[in-house]
């Protein structure tokens, strides 16, 4: 980002920047299209913040792709993240609303227990949701009543009456970013292709017999993806986390070597990232139901 960035430690300094009223000092609805944004285009922000873009050519910024609904973009920041506001062409987003709160509203909550599990907030912005219409009029109607909630006056009942829809904004979050997932089926197919190459190429020019099993982080950045969301990706897509997914081609690439080739066992459980023969050997059988050898030459 090439301008100063923003830092807005709190919910009242972001209503203070963005033209919004402090109705609750911990969290704040705020209607873009009467912000002024004039002066500054990139935020830090020191607490949760969701952005809904309504304006479809602004989808473009945020991974849009031909398969991809565009009715609105939704791009969810944990705390301390930053985002620019505006695109290449100087532009900035004259239409949408940011939903901050800060984790101490969720403290004690079981949304706060569980705020982990919502594995978009570490998602890319490139990797927004892009929502049609309809889905677009479901966060629309969750922001309102959590707007109308905070026009009442501060009471007991505030914090968990507001944090309950959040929590069921989030969790149609989760529903529309599965929803993508499967509009974006022959994409994602690709990837885990891309994916595959990586892993065979990585285990078939291991020139050192101690080399480190690739990492999420790494396989990620090659395919310019985050982790959370290509784990995600490769959960929806196999079954199977990266850990798994790791796993299971090091035994199918196991197999082929002890079919197809003549190493050693302990040649194999080294390449492969195992600790020792014994150990490769105990989990080959867990696996496949009968030790490597046996494998190696059938009955």
């Amino acid at each position: 980002m090439g301008d100063k960035v923003l830092k807005l430690g709190s919910v009242h300094q972001c209503n203070c920047c963005l033209g919004g009223k402090t109705l609750h000092p911990l969290v704040s609805v705020i209607d873009l299209s009467k912000a002024d944004l004039s002066s500054h285009t990139d935020f830090k922000f020191g607490f949760y913040t969701i952005l809904l873009g309504e304006c479809k050519c602004e989808a473009c910024r945020y991974g849009h792709q031909y398969y991809d609904f565009s009715d609105g973009t939704l791009i969810c920041l944990t705390p301390g993240e930053s985002i620019s506001m505006k695109d290449s062409n100087n532009t900035r987003p004259s239409k949408g609303w940011i939903l901050a709160f800060h984790p101490d509203l969720i403290c004690g909550t079981a949304l706060g227990a569980n705020i982990r599990d919502y594995t978009f907030f570490s998602y890319r912005p490139e990797e927004a949701l892009h929502i049609s219409l309809r889905e677009k009029q479901v966060i629309l109607e969750l922001l309102d009543k959590i707007n109308q909630e905070l026009q009442r006056c501060i009471d007991c009942y505030s914090q968990k009456i507001i944090s309950k829809y959040i929590e069921l904004l989030l969790d149609y979050c989760e529903r529309f970013y599965e929803r993508q997932f499967i509009t974006r089926n022959e994409a994602n197919k690709q990837i885990i292709g891309r994916f595959n190459r990586l892993l065979d190429h990585h285990f078939h020019t291991i020139q050192n017999q101690s080399a480190d099993l690739p990492t999420i982080e790494d396989c990620a950045g090659s395919l310019h993806l985050s982790p959370a969301y290509f784990n995600d990706l490769l959960e929806y897509e196999t079954g199977k986390s990266f850990k798994e997914y790791l796993q299971f081609k090091r035994f199918e690439t196991a197999k082929d070597w002890l079919i197809n080739t003549d190493k050693p066992l302990n040649q194999i459980a080294q390449e492969l990232g195992f600790r020792n023969a014994q150990y490769f050997s105990r989990l080959f059988k867990k696996m496949t139901g009968c030790p490597p050898n046996d494998f190696r030459m059938p009955n």
